[in-house]
């Protein structure tokens, strides 16, 4: 037998994989396939068998397994191509593309080898690629190229992904194809059918540049949607700044470098172009019988170009009737929105408690929308996996959302609205596509909308007298014992876990009338801009939170005029300070009122959310920073201002009927900011109820030897720290597993923070590897160089100093005369946000917290803004429009305040 194969047969998959015999069986239908040959992996094999180490012990994986597999890769690279194959993958190449040409030197696992693993690019297995690839390779790299191939059988994620499958890690089989490389100038990814639900629509993500940026997130990326009934094209179009090239300074490399300027915003392909890469995507469809996947590239000649295809794994349906959803090719991460919760590194204990606040949350929300049992329990895992870890950050798993949120009436008009909720971009997750007939739709659903919205405000006055009384009951959690303690957490969950889908029920009907509003926007004032939806939902009755800080300026003031206390707050010595509050030196009446201030508000602190941080309920003297920074205050900058609804209608809509309909309808949203922000204020003083009992119940794990120290319990889960106390914990040693969770988010803390939005293949997750790509470098400003341009969420334009804070425990201005500038907030930044004079933040939309706030505030707000905390500097001025969306680094001439 030949050492390299190439013509007919290379259209076996088993001596040279899937993927390379899928190429072939296309080259030979006539489709424009680079030619190429391949390196069959009994070539790799015979290699492997001169090179055989034994692998460690399961028992002793993974400490030792990553350093056999390291050990494994050096020894195939340093053993290299054998002479004999070495001079005919040599000849094969001159003859394919001349000394002086280029090839793509490209892995793929075959099947049959020990573990019977099934083969990339297989109808079983049609992802599990996790081998390596180079493009641009001249001659004199080829065979060192190839060597590194058979090496990537063995990096550290595909070994551990093998190990996950219970397949043997040292079972895989290399081939290797060499292939013309095409010089493409746009590339692109063309599905044959939608994978996010197996829709009959074509779905192309297309990017300036080789595949490279496509396939791996580097390139800025458009996507085209093409209804094959119709022939319409829809483009989601973003604007362009980064694509992949080749290196001209680097043989056999590849870089990124900025699109030209005159690209930057045109589609990557025009209508035409979309429309015949899908009718080839056809063909090939045909070819193989299944959806497909495939990877294509245009040259400068306009001439299309095939270098891939497999099988799509398609999602199920939302709300189908298949028991058994496949698993997509990639699953979606993002945490956009989700820092304001959960921001940086989070300790078990959190994770787990949120997982189960998020299980229990939702499966009552479905139920009360009135999603079908039988659809509820086929979606059990998903609603187990509606957040993950990654790096130690909270992520929300979007699949799994999709999947659960898709059971919805009505969700099909409002995906698209609830994805930009999430502060994802269509670059990120382009919308989904309309409904083909909107109006059936809706009425179709109206019934079931009806059922759930109309009984809502009975139902959230029902749930806030629900849950005013137990957190009375569960406020002094003084006396109790660890049986008790656990009894009282027990009770408060199961009945958190019938009753708390009604706030959610409040998020949707808030969703669903945002939605209305802007639909009615597009069609009776055409011309308005983004600005008139945050004019007309802002302001509104005050929520709890709002009570809670108003509450704290009302002590600050009775601070401000207490002989003495400014003095002693300006010292710093918080725990100190308290005791002397406490013990009644300023007054009885000042010592009772802090104390009813803490029962109601003490729960709402920065991070408020995550157990693993210690809120004023618990540590009184917590809440002094605060309170001195409001002491430090002029009274007036502490009053929120209310927006005027009617004012911008009349504006945007001077027809008295259309006002009324609207008017009727944002009455309807600026209800549900209220009930959703009264409903995460309960939502503090529950995971404060849960901190309490979690510390407790730490405090006594310490007492008994088990911890040392009672704040070790972040460390546990929920469930191991209650099996801990009632022992039903099969593992022994808490204190290891403290020493090595601890360690372990130590490392993560210490890393970069990965990227706000990740598709990461199944052998990503199983090897817990995040991979480099999906970063992005800073944005910059945008426009002449000295404007960022972000989403305007409450109306008003303010002049000041920028302060930058990255840390919100830490000392700030308490002048008020600065505007603030973060990375994202959450609740427990309110106070922070009432000292300041605007407010810009890198993440959000118009339903998070920051824009909610700043609304209800009158605080102008721009949200969504890149790289903001980057870009401006800590001090600089800065001019902040909350109309136009945009933020303006203020040159030295214009420093002075102008408004």
């Amino acid at each position: 037998m030949p050492l390299v194969r190439s013509g007919p047969a290379l259209a076996d998959p088993t001596v040279v994989g899937h993927k390379f015999a899928r190429q072939q069986v296309l080259r030979e239908a006539g489709f424009p396939v680079p030619p190429f040959f391949c390196v069959p992996a009994e070539e790799f094999d015979r290699v492997s068998s001169v090179l055989a180490e034994p692998v460690p012990p399961a028992d002793r994986w993974p400490a030792e397994l990553d350093g056999w597999a390291a050990r494994r890769r050096a020894a195939v690279r340093e053993h290299g191509v054998p002479d004999e194959l070495g001079r005919a993958v040599l000849a094969e190449f001159d003859r394919l593309v001349g000394p002086d040409g280029l090839v793509a030197v490209r892995s793929c696992a075959v099947a049959g080898g020990l573990g019977a693993e099934p083969g990339e690019d297989s109808a079983v297995d049609p992802a599990a690629g996790m081998t390596d690839s180079y493009l641009y390779v001249p001659r004199d790299q080829v065979l060192g190229r190839v060597a590194e191939c058979w090496a990537s059988a063995c990096t550290d994620r595909a070994v551990r992904y093998r190990a996950h499958r219970g397949l043997a890690v040292d079972g895989a089989r290399i081939a290797v194809g060499v292939q013309r490389m095409v010089d493409g100038r746009r590339s692109f990814v063309v599905f044959t059918r939608d994978p996010r639900d197996g829709g009959d629509r074509q779905l192309v993500a297309a990017a300036h540049g080789t595949g490279e940026g496509v396939v791996q997130e580097r390139a800025d990326i458009d996507h085209f949607f093409r209804d094959p009934a119709t022939d319409s094209v829809r483009a989601a179009v973003v604007v362009k700044r980064r694509m992949t090239v080749r290196d001209p300074e680097r043989a056999g490399a590849v870089r990124d470098v900025p699109v030209p300027a005159q690209w930057a915003g045109r589609p990557v392909l025009d209508d035409d172009e979309v429309r015949r890469v899908c009718r080839l995507a056809e063909r090939v469809e045909r070819v193989f019988g299944a959806p497909q996947d495939i990877e294509g590239t245009l040259t400068e000649d306009g001439e299309i170009h095939l270098v891939q295809a497999r099988p799509v794994v398609l999602a199920a349906a939302a709300g189908g009737n298949s028991h058994d959803p496949a698993p997509a090719r990639t699953v979606t991460w993002t945490n956009h929105n989700l820092t304001e919760s959960f921001p940086g590194v989070t300790c078990a204990l959190t994770f787990a408690q949120a997982r189960e606040f998020y299980r229990l949350a939702f499966g009552d929300f479905y139920r009360r929308m009135g999603v079908p049992a039988e659809k509820r329990r086929r979606r059990t895992a998903e609603l187990a996996s509606m957040i993950g870890t990654l790096d130690g950050r909270v992520y929300y798993r979007l699949d799994s959302w999709l999947a659960l949120h898709g059971m919805l009436p009505g969700f099909a008009l409002l995906g698209a609205a609830w994805q930009r909720g999430l502060g994802l971009s269509t670059a990120e997750l382009p919308d989904p596509p309309p409904p083909a007939h909107p109006g059936r739709l809706l009425l179709r659903t109206a019934p079931a909308l009806a059922r759930a919205f109309l009984p809502l405000p009975g139902q959230v006055r029902r749930f806030l007298r629900w849950w005013d009384e137990r957190y009375a009951q569960n406020a002094d959690l003084d006396g109790l014992d660890p049986d008790e303690l656990v009894a009282r957490y027990r009770a408060l969950w199961a009945e958190f876990g019938e009753r708390w889908g009604v706030t959610l029920v409040g998020s949707y009907l808030l969703l669903a009338s945002v939605g209305t509003v802007e639909w009615l926007l597009r069609r009776w004032a055409p011309d308005h801009d983004r600005a008139v939806l945050a004019g007309l939902l802002a302001g509104g009755p005050e929520n709890r939170s709002l009570a809670g800080v108003r509450s704290a300026v009302d002590l600050a003031d009775r601070m401000r005029d207490t002989p003495g206390l400014p003095e002693l707050l300006r010292a710093g010595d918080d725990r100190e300070t308290w005791r002397q509050i406490a013990e009644g030196r300023f007054g009885a009446d000042l010592a009772e009122a802090m104390r009813r201030h803490l029962y109601r508000y003490g729960d709402r602190a920065v991070h408020d959310l995550k157990l693993e941080e210690r809120s004023p309920r618990q540590d009184p003297w917590r809440l002094l920073p605060t309170l001195a920074a409001l002491v430090e205050q002029d009274r007036a900058a502490a009053a929120p201002a209310a927006g005027d609804a009617d004012e911008v209608l009349r504006r945007v809509c001077p027809g008295p009927l259309r006002r009324a309909v609207l008017r009727r309808v944002v009455g309807a949203a600026r209800w549900g900011v209220r009930v959703r922000e009264d409903t995460r204020y309960c939502r503090s003083q529950l995971y404060g109820v849960t901190r309490d009992v979690m510390w407790r119940l730490g405090a006594a794990l310490a007492a008994a030897g088990r911890l040392d120290d009672a704040g070790d319990v972040v460390h546990l889960s929920t469930e191991e720290v209650v099996g801990a106390v009632t022992g039903t914990l099969h593992e022994p040693d808490l204190r290891g597993l403290v020493a090595r969770r601890r360690a372990a988010l130590a490392d993560s803390a210490g890393r970069p923070t990965p990227p706000a939005f990740l598709r990461l293949s199944p052998a990503d997750l199983a090897a817990g590897v995040l991979p480099a790509t999906g970063a992005t470098e800073p944005a910059g400003p945008g426009g002449d160089g000295r404007v960022l341009h972000g989403l305007a969420s409450s109306a008003g334009r303010a002049r000041a100093r920028a302060r930058v804070v990255l840390d919100p425990t830490a000392a700030f201005d308490r002048t008020g005369d600065h505007i603030l500038v973060a990375r994202e907030t959450d609740p427990g930044w309110l106070y922070l946000m009432v000292a300041a004079k605007g407010m810009v933040v890198e993440r959000g939309s118009l339903m998070s917290h920051t824009a909610i706030t700043g609304r209800l505030l009158g605080i102008p707000s721009v949200v969504a803004v890149p790289d903001a905390t980057r870009v401006i500097t800590d001090g600089s001025w800065i001019e902040v429009d909350g109309v136009a969306g945009t933020v303006r680094l203020l040159a030295e001439a214009e420093e002075a305040p102008a408004c």
